[in-house]
């Protein structure tokens, strides 16, 4: 299973227009994020309010991440306050793995940002959780707190904005992106000893662990013929004709 790094924003100095902090808004989007990592089989680590852009980026390279996915806003410069708009989507240049993640954020976040042609993708040095980080990294701009018209389009659009940047995550992985549903509780149900857990929907896919006849799971979703499940602490794929509902 893809698993990422998830940084929204430890600046809780930086104030927005209309109430509330960076901080603040960044991770309440995370928290909108996570039900649509889980249901889609993404894992993700994320960081703390109380750590710092450093400390983050220690802990994401402390880790064996396939994405570091960084949620900020953005603020013009001194005597533009206000007056700039736009949504800038960063990655490294040379990453063609983080050139292709921005790409694919920046395009979905087209299609719900009022103003389509102010969203792009852009190679940086200049940021930390780009330049420093191992793992392919996306370090997103979503608009400007300093805008009214921006500050105000975060706030109202959280649960639309995670959607969207999941919907982005799941292409990039290759993997459906599926909707959460509630959790069911679910056994094993085969007659040869163990079933398979795998990293993808696929009998090809590598397995990350074995679940005997008769253990319990949770199932947190399902694609075809596939379920998402938990099974002792891990998120993995289970194929459904071996896992009975109970």
């Amino acid at each position: 299973m893809p698993i990422i790094y998830l940084s929204p924003s430890t600046q809780e100095k930086n104030l927005y227009v209309n109430g509330g902090t960076e901080e603040d808004w960044m991770n309440r989007l995370a928290d909108f994020m996570e039900p649509y990592l889980t249901a889609s089989g993404i894992r993700y680590v994320r960081n703390t309010p109380d750590m710092t852009a450093a400390s983050s980026i220690r802990a994401s390279n402390a880790g064996d991440y396939d994405l570091h996915l960084a949620l900020h806003s953005n603020a013009a410069p001194e005597g533009s306050y206000g007056q700039v708009r736009g949504v800038l989507v960063f990655y490294y240049p040379g990453s063609v793995q983080g050139q292709r993640a921005a790409g694919l954020v920046a395009n979905g976040l087209k299609t719900i940002y009022p103003l389509p042609n102010l969203v792009r993708a852009e190679p940086t040095t200049s940021i930390g959780e780009v330049r420093r980080v191992r793992a392919p990294s996306v370090f997103l701009e979503l608009g400007y707190h300093d805008n009214p018209d921006d500050a105000a389009w975060v706030k109202n659009n959280l649960d639309a904005i995670a959607r969207n940047i999941v919907l982005s995550l799941t292409e990039y992985f290759g993997l459906p992106f599926l909707e959460p549903q509630p959790p069911r509780n679910a056994v094993v149900d085969v007659s040869w000893g163990y079933l398979n857990l795998r990293d993808r929907p696929s009998t090809g896919a590598p397995v990350l662990a074995r679940a005997y006849d008769g253990a319990r799971l949770t199932v947190l979703n399902q694609w075809q013929n596939w379920y998402v499940v938990r099974f002792d602490g891990l998120t993995a794929w289970a194929n459904s004709d071996f896992v009975t509902l109970v």
